[in-house]
């Protein structure tokens, strides 16, 4: 009886010294460094005539143990990853062409991750001037279902920036046809938003061309919705 007793007490004992049911601490999102936003990278390695080594930066992050970095050809829409458990990390990309980057943090001890900003830049070539970066179309989000206005209309919205600050204006494009080929109008280099009419149980297709005062243009590449 007397070992009985001593074991019940081992394993209350055991019980109330347990591990904590608390979730491991998630990551939190990286800050971006280099290269800057909206900027031309001038300081990448060549490699060869079309490809020049860049080298990203970030800040360390909260409750991080590793990071992925991805780097999107916004010409390609080709993308670029690498992981590392440092803050920066090289990559071979193409000369005068645009790109996306951003990070995503990593906890070995949690299932959940959490991504940086994204931002774009002009890894550097032999051009003098650059076409704008291609619209990063905002809303609706592609795949979504969307409920139209009273007056059966929807707002598409977008952000536009370029290296050389010169856009132009923007033109929209925007059909129930894939890819829309039908031009709804221009925009201002300010205006990053426009109005449309839309029909129920209807998917719609769009995409804005970026002008600069050059005559360099940049698609942002095509969008759906479907309207309820």
């Amino acid at each position: 009886m007397k070992q009985y007793f001593l074991s019940l007490l081992a394993l209350v004992l055991l019980s109330s010294c347990g591990g904590s049911d608390d979730p491991p601490p998630s990551p939190v999102g990286a800050n971006l460094v280099f290269p800057l936003e909206n900027s031309e990278c001038t300081t990448g390695v060549s490699i060869n005539e079309t490809q020049s080594q860049v080298t990203f930066e970030w800040e360390a992050s909260s409750n991080t143990d590793s990071y992925t970095l991805n780097a999107i050809n916004l010409d390609t829409n080709v993308p670029q990853t690498i992981s590392t458990a440092a803050t920066s990390a090289s990559l071979s990309i193409a000369k005068g062409t645009p790109y996306s980057w951003s990070v995503t943090s990593l906890n070995s001890g949690s299932d959940q991750v959490a991504a940086s900003e994204t931002w774009l830049f002009y890894n550097s070539g032999s051009q003098t001037t650059y076409a704008p970066f291609p619209a990063q179309l905002v809303s609706p989000v592609s795949g979504s279902t969307v409920q139209k206005s009273i007056a059966n209309e929807i707002v598409l919205s977008w952000s536009g920036a370029d290296v050389d600050d010169d856009i132009d204006n923007f033109e929209i494009f925007f059909s129930d046809q894939n890819p829309p080929t039908a031009s709804e109008g221009n925009t201002g280099s300010t205006v990053m938003e426009f109005t449309v009419s839309v029909e129920s149980n209807t998917i719609y297709y769009w995409k804005v061309i970026t002008t600069d005062l050059e005559g360099n243009a940049s698609d942002s590449g095509v969008f759906e919705f479907k309207v309820f």
